[in-house]
């Protein structure tokens, strides 16, 4: 199966240090403006999903969950986490204090790909 989402050695070390800090992590990425262009680190359970929110994988034992818009214009778009060395537009992702700033890298999915993703799981 091919995973909707992974990300870079840089995105895996900030992950590790926000875990030891603050333990369970889930990730967010709404679609709107501002911060919710970017992913947003919480601790798990710390952001209330909406209906029908899509949860496109993990992450170093974290959900990366997607609002059910961003995912139906995105789903065949593989995310690929990142980090940059700047504050991001928004101050409530965890990453913020340490003047980092998650962001994901997109591209497209080969139709071979397509047919074989993992599936979703939709918070109902």
């Amino acid at each position: 199966m091919i995973s909707r989402v992974d990300c870079t050695d840089k995105a895996k070390e900030l992950i590790e240090t926000l875990k030891t800090k603050h333990g369970d992590l889930m990730f967010y990425q709404a679609g709107g403006c501002c911060e919710g262009t970017q992913p947003q680190c919480f601790k798990k359970g710390e952001y209330y999903l909406r209906y029908k929110d899509v949860c496109i994988g993990t992450i170093e034992d974290c959900e990366f969950w997607v609002d059910k818009d961003l995912f139906e214009y995105w789903k065949h778009a593989h995310f690929e986490l990142d980090v940059i060395d700047a504050i991001g537009a928004g101050g409530f992702s965890l990453e913020v204090p340490l003047g980092k700033t998650f962001k994901v890298n997109y591209r497209v999915f080969s139709q071979e790909e397509i047919d074989q993703l993992e599936e979703v799981k939709i918070n109902l």
